[in-house]
């Protein structure tokens, strides 16, 4: 028979000469009622330090366990590793693609490398339940974006394909917000409201074109590169958490995940800063498209509305 146990994360402190209290996982002591239940045999059920000789739990011990389980304190089996289920397809510079896959593998995704071309396929492909919510592309630079690298990428949210992206500008590294339904923000969106936040939107727009000296650095160390690749992760955690959520609602695209006072993930800017591995964290939107301006009318004639009630 599968027995619960403690979730991870949790625990239960013993406090000499009072009750029993659960520390929650997300840091909480909540005080147990016991009832008749010696808190020695609900620590033994708990953490599975039953004797094989030991009596068969109580109707009382039973309802204590169900009311964990309830609870989300005490599981039957394992939890899964939060990205598993979802592939992973890393693309870039290698001083920060091994790490972002080492560390996306380790929270149970599959990881495969691929190409810009291969990447520019995807976004042209038909969506389909195969992939919605389960696929996600990160692409990693140490260096600035050049011009028009990213536009076929920004097309895979359109394909429910999950696109996570960071670069390197001198001495900081940016991650941009993870998009994955239509509407979310691009790389397109970020370039324009970093251009409409700064009073050096030349200098800024210059620098991104090229004209610029030669790159000095620094490139990401392994402990810059760990916090980097950290961060993405935590951003494909949140993804997977949020699509899975919807998945078990019926729902349609999923919201933040696991929620925090932290910006949501799909609209959350970092900027690392690669001297000091310290990071801020900005929001930011999309930018919604605009009608274009009409063209202007040949020399000479004038609108219906520049003649309308003009004598002859």
């Amino acid at each position: 028979m599968t027995r619960s146990r403690l979730a991870p994360g949790t625990g239960i402190v013993t406090v000499p000469g009072a009750a029993p209290v659960l520390r929650t996982s997300g840091g909480e002591f909540l005080r147990i009622d016991t009832g008749g239940v010696t808190a020695e045999a609900l620590v033994r059920r708990l953490a599975g330090e039953e004797a094989p000789d030991e009596d068969p739990q109580t109707a009382e011990l039973a309802r204590l366990v169900e009311a964990f389980e309830s609870g989300g304190h005490a599981v039957s089996a394992p939890p899964r590793a939060p990205l598993e289920g979802r592939t992973v397809h890393v693309l870039g510079d290698p001083v920060l693609t091994g790490t972002v896959a080492r560390c996306a593998g380790a929270e149970g995704a599959e990881v495969r490398p691929i190409t810009p071309d291969q990447v520019a396929e995807f976004a042209r492909a038909v969506p389909g339940h195969r992939v919605e919510g389960r696929v996600a592309v990160v692409w990693c630079l140490d260096s600035p974006v050049p011009e028009g690298l990213w536009d076929a990428a920004d097309r895979l949210p359109d394909r429910r394909i999950a696109w996570l992206r960071c670069h390197r500008e001198g001495s900081h590294s940016w991650t941009e917000p993870l998009a994955a339904a239509p509407g979310d923000v691009t790389s397109r969106h970020v370039r324009l409201r970093r251009l409409a936040a700064t009073p050096a939107h030349r200098e800024l727009a210059a620098y991104w074109a090229g004209h610029r000296t030669p790159d000095t650095g620094p490139h990401p160390t392994e402990a810059s590169a760990g916090l980097i690749a950290a961060l993405l992760t935590a951003d494909l955690i949140a993804w997977a958490e949020a699509e899975a959520e919807a998945e078990a609602t019926g729902g349609g695209v999923g919201g933040a995940g696991r929620q925090s006072a932290a910006l949501p993930a799909r609209r959350r800017l970092r900027r690392i800063d690669l001297r000091d591995l310290t990071f801020t964290e900005h929001p930011v939107l999309p930018v919604p498209d605009v009608a274009p301006l009409p063209a202007p009318a040949p020399a000479g004639t004038r609108s219906r509305s520049d003649s309308a009630g003009a004598r002859p």
